[in-house]
């Protein structure tokens, strides 16, 4: 494995680092998914952004070094939700995914993910925006999600996701609080 570059800073002092349950298998997120991403996720003051510092490893590659367009979109589309979970307290299930690729994203290159909500058409639905930078601050990638968005007590009731990960979410939601 090559060495890992680093992308210019944001001022990741003005970030913090989100809580993340450690009892979920996301494929996105999760740290003991080991087929996974295992991304991370900061947010700002403001609430208003989420981003995650991420290097590709290979096994995720596309033609060489090359970062695979599926997940280069599952990054954007992380980031998305973490954004919509985060900014808006509320829980997503995307009814389109857009990705413009504008540049090529390389492997063992640390590149920035951003994720924040673009429009609030209504209490159930929105338009959420992501973003991947290079290490040159170069947008590598952009996405539009128009999502369906779900309180806490419409998931509970819908029965989709386990108790256990509604407490987790709702830890997250009450960290992200304690944040402002």
């Amino acid at each position: 494995m090559s060495e890992i570059e680093t992308i210019g800073e944001l001022d990741r002092d003005d970030y913090v680092l989100l809580l993340n349950s450690e009892k979920h298998n996301c494929f996105g997120c999760s740290a003991k998914n080991s087929s996974g991403l295992q991304m991370k996720f900061y947010t700002n003051k403001e609430i208003d952004l989420v981003v995650s510092w991420y290097s590709v490893p290979d096994q995720f590659c596309g033609w060489s070094n090359m970062v695979h367009g599926g997940i280069v979109s599952t990054l954007l589309d992380e980031a998305m939700g973490w954004g919509a979970l985060v900014i808006m307290q509320k829980l997503i299930l995307s009814k389109t995914l857009e990705v413009d690729f504008i540049s090529p994203i390389l492997t063992n290159m640390e590149i920035r993910v951003e994720g924040s909500v673009l429009k609030v058409n209504s209490e159930r639905e929105a338009v959420m925006q992501g973003r991947i930078y290079n290490k040159k601050n170069e947008i590598c990638a952009k996405s539009s999600s128009l999502v369906s968005l779900f309180t806490m007590e419409t998931i509970r009731k819908m029965n989709v996701v386990d108790e256990m990960m509604l407490g987790e979410m709702d830890r997250l939601i009450d960290f992200v609080s304690s944040i402002k």
